[in-house]
């Protein structure tokens, strides 16, 4: 059939799926076209059209560590954003995906300073003063940062990501570090950042203050010390018994160096009589009060507990209700220091501990020591026991309203309200509660941090200790004439700087909008000389790399579009739910208070990505996938070595090599970009965690295959040919036509299709990934490929030219249709194949990534259509399951003899048999009009009823077996016509179901029963 004519894109397709090679291929090559530029329909420019209409859709990707690799958590929310700028860019909207990476603090200068101590040296001995060791340390950082950073963009790449790389942000990047400098002072001219003594989490090998995201509280074995604290005045009475002290159970001996009180509830009748007066601190050369407060539990221990104000948070609440002092008896390296009694001084927190423990039983004041589980809190990347430390911070007032703020409002008040009213929308909806249960409860924000690597914040200390906050140098001389500044030495808090992302990306403060400063508290623009011109750099550098000149391809001016007129509020944010208080909630703040707008109009929040038992995947606990490893595959002792690598515990690495041989016997093969999106996309649903498993990629792949192997044989059948595509007149459509002559099939594919396009909208809509990829993978195995495709064979190899022309054209538009519905899901496979497709379906464009998406259009669906292959399909299923129970072979052609109910059903069951000979395999379909003839003719064969038809394959058949098959069959439809009565019979359903429920039950009784008199005669044709 094809040797004559000319297939050039069948010709192009190899004969079978293979990923590897389209993935290189079409990667680069949009990147090379600029598609993902921000823009409408990858011309790298803004369309006027779609601004004025609203459509404008942005996603900020959340920066990931510059120190690492992308792990399946970055894998799968980057697949759904992808998945979604790909929709909307086929949409017409102007698209901008943002990416960038966070410089990360803590992360990177840990990572850095392990390469330091390999080679014999700390940071500090990098330069010969402080100032110049830390220059080169930074500089070496800088250095790493340039060797390793492009790991995470490879492997976004490789994952066929559609990000504007033109825009791609640093968090340390010059124009991000001025927008951070810029908020920072705002922030302190409004009084809204200050310096001051708080406790905060310190990590001691660090050396700096941590957020609660880097701390990691685990259970361990430890114990609780009963220590008898003596009455400063002798023996009291406790519970009428004379008592020598107070018992107070501690979890931290160590800690009761810097006691300031013991504290009993107030209610509490047994130590009542004793607040006011004073105990004896044991070790130590004091006495401390006895004092009351509600805090203390009266039901634990013994009901008395130690103060601590400086070296515990809850302590520390208690000492500043009543005023207490504070003794800080821990060095910033977790050494006991100078304000302890001399014995301990110098010794570390643990030692120490031990030598309490041992001194307080030689004074016989160790009443008890119990086994104890309790949560440990330790430093997610140091692994070290975090201190509760006091320390001088630098703090964002989260509660406190500027005097200079018109709204009157909060930073925290101004993003609970954006929430509220609904200028900001969870999905799903739950998460609100999560997001206002921590902004009604929230501390000020420690944003200071001990480190080299980071922001450095921007305040100058003269000789007496005064502070001057500026942007630059400069300015703080300015403010101090004469005097001789120092800088601060503390970095900001990554999360400063990725709180910003929204609109420092997008060039403020140099860009501004409509809104801006309009319930937002900045400077006044115009008085600063800050008003946007236009579009900001940012922009600028993209238009440039496409050589355009600022207007979209539409022709329409788009000078006055800047990137925070398209881009600000960004459509969705997509994240996971572990950092709604450290990234999510901070954004609102920080934008809702500098530009008045919302950073985002949704978030949708996603499950985390577990592994296949549901544990967390860790690289700590050995059972990481990396994504890359599951697109090229990996061989089994490669996975190994990386899989034991760097573990928690290295004396785990057994067990998690024989996890790992069980688990993946022969490593893991190469399912391809696609097979993984595909996998990652059904597993979008909205739960809180995603258990993966690998297995799951290899029916996504053999679904890309499944799709390609269908394109081959639409293209062997339809390139080159006649396939409808002339101008023609509706008449022309007609069945019967001499132009194209569509049958019931070809018309319930495309109403198919049209349902198909409405529910992937609104899969896209609802952030439903996996009712998208579900409705995709159905369409396409089931009915294009399982049904329509079968059905197809039949109508080119046995229809007129009419028939044969519109079944062309349905085939080849189908598919084309389907590569645009999958292409945001899985774009390698789709675009490879478009363009073989395409130009046969006669759509012309360059590109799957920029063509129009399919969109529903309801008036092309046939219901007649849906019923005339509906009941194929059962004709189709009676005779297979037939053919089951007869335990006859797919390759054994049976005859069919059918007897129809009524004119219609016989003339349905004639013109269907073409196509069911060769759905079914059968040898004829033969319609008899005549009971007895039919009858006489099926014999004893095994009978099948189908709507107001019986059919049987003939062959010689077991009467005995075909009696029982119809005697359990008959007993079936018994029960439903008893189950059918009961509930009609049923006053209480009849009165509250829908009247439409009630009809279809009596339909289905009326069938059953009608249905049982047909098996009925066939039992009584087997005597």
């Amino acid at each position: 059939m094809t040797d004559s004519i000319q297939q050039p894109g069948l010709s192009s397709l190899s004969k079978s799926f293979e990923p590897a090679a389209l993935e290189a291929h079409w990667g680069p090559e949009w990147e090379k076209r600029g598609y993902g530029i921000a823009g409408a329909r990858g011309t790298g420019q803004p369309s006027a059209e779609a601004a004025a209409r609203g459509d404008n859709f942005c996603i900020q990707l959340p920066p990931p560590n510059v120190t690492g690799t992308l792990h399946m958590g970055h894998a799968f929310n980057q697949t759904i954003m992808d998945s979604l700028t790909r929709y909307h860019r086929m949409k017409g909207f102007n698209t901008a995906w943002i990416p960038g990476t966070d410089h990360a603090g803590i992360a990177t200068q840990i990572v850095v300073e392990r390469q330091l101590q390999a080679a014999g040296i700390s940071r500090h001995d990098m330069g010969p003063t402080p100032a110049e060791a830390r220059k080169n340390f930074v500089s070496k950082v800088w250095e790493w940062k340039e060797k390793s950073g492009n790991t995470i963009t490879t492997q976004m790449r490789r994952m066929g990501d559609s990000v504007d790389w033109s825009r791609e942000y640093f968090t340390m990047d010059p124009k991000l570090s001025k927008t951070v400098t810029e908020t920072f002072v705002r922030l302190y001219e409004q009084g809204l950042i200050y310096r001051g003594k708080r406790l905060v989490n310190w990590d001691p090998v660090l050396m700096s203050a941590v957020s609660d995201l880097e701390v990691e509280s685990e259970e361990e074995d430890g114990s609780l010390w009963h220590i008898l604290y003596p009455f400063a005045d002798g023996p009291q009475l406790v519970n009428g018994e004379l008592a020598p002290g107070l018992v107070v159970a501690t979890t931290r001996p160590e800690t009761m160096l810097g006691d300031v009180a013991a504290m009993v509830h107030p209610e509490d009748e047994r130590y009542a009589h004793l607040i006011g007066q004073h105990v004896t601190l044991p070790l130590c050369d004091r006495t401390i009060p006895i004092i009351a407060d509600d805090y203390v539990d009266k039901a634990f221990g013994t009901g008395v507990v130690k103060v601590t104000p400086a070296h515990d948070q809850n302590d520390y609440a208690v000492g500043q209700r009543h005023k207490l002092p504070m003794i800080c008896v821990l060095t910033l390296d977790a050494k006991i220091e100078a304000n302890a009694p001399a014995a301990y001084v110098g010794m570390d927190r643990f030692a120490a501990r031990k030598q309490i423990v041992k001194d307080l039983q030689a004074l016989e004041l160790m009443v008890e020591i119990k086994k104890h589980k309790l949560m440990v809190p330790r430093c997610a990347r140091t692994g070290q026991v975090i201190e509760p430390m006091l320390t001088d911070q630098w703090f964002v007032a989260m509660s406190k309203v500027s005097e200079q703020d018109p709204t009157g409002k909060s930073i925290t008040q101004k993003a609970i309200d954006a929430v509220q009213s609904g200028q900001v929308k969870f999905v799903p909806e739950n998460w609100v509660n999560t997001y206002n249960q921590w902004m009604n409860n929230i501390q000020d924000w420690c944003i200071s941090r001990q480190l080299w690597w980071g922001h450095q914040i921007p305040a100058w200390y003269d000789e007496d200790g005064k502070v001057y906050v500026a942007r630059n140098e400069a300015d703080a001389q300015a403010q101090a004439p004469g005097k001789t500044l120092k800088r601060d030495e503390d970095v900001l808090d990554t999360w400063y700087s990725s709180a910003l992302v929204p609109f420092s990306t997008m060039g403020w403060p140099e860009t501004s909008n409509a809104a801006l400063g309009q319930g937002g508290l900045g400077r006044d623009d115009a008085a600063s000389g800050r008003v946007g011109t236009g579009r900001s750099d940012l922009a600028s550098a993209a238009s440039m790399s496409k050589g355009g000149s600022g207007s979209a391809g539409s022709g329409a001016n788009t000078n006055s579009l800047n990137d925070i007129d398209l881009y600000l509020p960004s459509s969705v944010l997509v994240t996971g739910y572990d950092i709604i208080f450290f990234w999510v909630a901070r954004m609102i703040m920080m934008t809702t208070h500098f530009t008045g707008q919302v950073p985002f109009k949704h978030v949708y929040i996603h499950g985390l990505v577990r592994d296949a038992q549901g544990h967390k995947m860790s690289k700590s606990e050995g059972n990481v996938l990396d994504p890359v490893d599951l697109i090229d595959g990996i061989g089994l002792p490669e996975l190994l070595v990386k899989r034991a690598e760097g573990l928690r515990k290295p004396e785990t690495a057994p067990q998690v090599r024989k996890n790992t041989e069980k688990e993946f016997p022969a490593g893991i093969p190469a399912f391809g970009a696609d097979a993984l999106r595909f996998t990652f996309a059904s597993l979008a649903s909205l739960g809180r965690s995603i258990n993966f498993d690998a297995k799951r990629c290899e029916g996504y792949r053999n679904f890309c295959n499944k799709l390609w192997n269908a394109s081959r044989f639409v293209l062997m059948n339809c390139e080159g040919q006649d396939c409808g595509l002339k101008e023609h007149t509706a008449a022309e459509c007609e069945a019967g036509t001499s132009y194209l002559s569509f049958s019931a099939a070809d018309r319930w594919i495309v109403s198919l299709l049209q349902k198909v396009e409405a529910q992937v909208a609104q899969g896209f809509a609802d952030y439903r990934l996996d009712n998208v990829a579900s409705t995709l993978y159905d369409f396409v195995w089931n009915e294009f490929c399982d049904w329509y495709l079968e059905i197809a064979k039949v109508q080119i190899q046995q229809g007129n030219e009419a028939q044969q022309r519109a079944t062309r054209r349905t085939l080849i538009r189908t598919l084309e249709t389907i590569q645009r519905l999958a292409h945001p899901i899985i774009p390698f496979v789709t675009e490879e194949l478009w363009q073989k497709i395409a130009p046969v379906a006669g759509r012309a464009g360059p590109s799957v990534a920029i063509a129009a998406y399919p969109v529903s259009q309801p008036e092309r669906i046939d219901e007649a259509a849906i019923a005339h292959v509906a009941k194929l399909k059962q004709l189709v299923d009676a005779c297979r399951n037939l053919r089951g129970e007869m335990s006859v072979s797919p390759a054994t052609r049976l005859p069919l003899f059918a007897i129809a109910g009524s004119a219609a059903e016989a003339a349905f069951m004639t013109q269907a048999a073409p196509v069911l000979q060769a759905l079914a395999k059968l040898s004829e379909v033969r319609v008899f009009e005549d009971e007895a003839a039919w009858a006489a003719a099926a014999q004893a064969a095994p009978v099948a009823v189908v709507g107001e038809a019986r059919i049987c394959l003939f062959m010689e058949i077991d009467v005995a077996a075909e009696k029982a098959r119809l005697g359990k069959e008959l007993a079936r439809l018994e029960g439903e016509i008893v189950k059918a009565h009961g509930k009609l019979g049923n006053e209480s359903f009849v009165a509250r179901a829908p009247a439409a429920v009630i009809e279809q039950e009596r339909k289905r009784l009326a069938d059953f029963e009608a249905t049982v008199a047909k098996v009925g005669d066939q039992l009584a044709r087997l005597g």
